[in-house]
């Protein structure tokens, strides 16, 4: 028993050791979602002509690390850089930059040589866009951004190498009927959320394995409120809180719409996330409906309804639209052994003091001989 304590330990140290030295150019800051085996809790609206969407979401048997903020135009444009020179799969979006609610991702050049940056804004506001959620993101376009962390972040074409194989087996898939194909690989690392872990990170009590879950992402079972303040005083979120054409109703307008990730400091989730509500709708693995994915957490463009737990979306695959976006998970993430309990460790000690007694008799005998 000691010696496997001993071997995981040394084990752990040299993963780290590893992960230290082969950091990546884009940092996805990440939380852990601990309380393996917790309680789901059913979840879902049912209206007056029968129909039902309820299903118990949340239960998940396993940690699992997910990303503090939804993946940012900054982000996703290093992405585009590293593997969209040539754009095979239309990682890019022209609605990116023309589209009033854009994420504003200038593509530059011609096939072959394109470059991605934020410089067809006006002056003096390329850096405001950096560290707001990416949008005109399909779930394709998810899906290749995270074989491109699985694969550590290398630069090339679109191939097996960068996007078309390592969580997910894409191997050029474009079309609906493709794309509701793809799964999540036996040794996925990052990766879309499911629909429960996303579920999980967004609305549980982080206490344990119990089945206990606010309404609304915001650690809150209150409809938050949609205030951008500094300091911020809990329970808000990024949505429009009235009528779409009144700019005084979005939480921030033209020409942003979309706020600074985490930028509602004080109104995260218990596990330590932020904006899984509102700011972007976020693509999750769900299949639904046999043709459409998945998508939790309201939008800027909406009202506060959408926030909640019972509320889900669902679009094809291949869409790309204003008020999606996502965030990424990181799975089959080794565990630290466990702690030798006080026995274990007494059976350590009495081990070495053999070892160490018969070493001196050895000596004693050597040099008597």
């Amino acid at each position: 028993m000691s010696r496997k304590v001993i071997l995981n330990a040394v084990a752990v140290v040299g993963v780290l050791s590893w992960t230290m030295a082969a950091q990546a150019q884009v940092v996805i800051e990440t939380v852990t979602v601990g309380n393996p085996g917790n309680a789901g809790e059913l979840s879902g609206e049912c209206v007056p002509n029968g129909a039902c969407t309820c299903r118990e979401c949340g239960a998940v048997d396993y940690v699992y690390n997910i990303g503090t903020f939804e993946v940012t135009a900054g982000q996703y444009t290093e992405f585009l850089n590293a593997v969209a020179t040539t754009d095979t799969y239309g990682l890019y979006g022209p609605n990116m930059d023309s589209n009033p609610y854009g994420c504003q991702i200038t593509q530059n050049g011609t096939s072959g040589s394109y470059t991605y940056d934020f410089s067809g804004r006006p002056s003096g506001t390329e850096a405001d866009w950096a560290d707001r959620p990416v949008n005109f993101v399909s779930w394709g376009d998810a899906s290749r951004f995270c074989n491109w962390l699985h694969n550590g972040q290398p630069t090339g074409a679109q191939d097996l190498t960068t996007t078309e194989d390592g969580s997910y087996h894409i191997n050029g898939a474009t079309s609906r009927e493709e794309l509701m194909l793809v799964v999540r690989e036996p040794d996925a690392t990052w990766v879309i959320p499911t629909e429960d872990e996303w579920y999980k990170a967004a609305y549980h009590y982080n206490d344990g394995v119990t089945g206990n879950y606010w309404d609304y992402p915001t650690s809150s079972n209150s409809a938050p409120s949609n205030d951008l303040v500094d300091p911020d005083p809990g329970n808000n979120a990024t949505f429009c809180d009235g009528e779409w054409s009144d700019p005084g109703d979005f939480t921030i307008g033209f020409p942003y719409y979309r706020t600074v990730v985490g930028a509602h400091e004080d109104s995260g989730c218990p596990y330590g996330t932020f904006d899984q509500g509102g700011n972007i709708w976020e693509w999750n693995e769900a299949v639904l409906y046999r043709s459409r994915r998945g998508l939790r957490g309201g939008t800027f463009y909406y009202f506060d309804r959408l926030l909640h737990a019972a509320h889900r979306s669902r679009r094809y695959p291949g869409d790309e639209t204003y008020d999606s976006g996502f965030r990424v998970a990181e799975v089959g993430i080794p565990q630290p052994p466990p702690i030798p309990t006080l026995s274990e460790w007494g059976l350590v000690a009495m081990t070495l003091l053999v070892l160490t007694g018969g070493t001196i008799v050895l000596l004693r005998r050597r040099v008597t001989a």
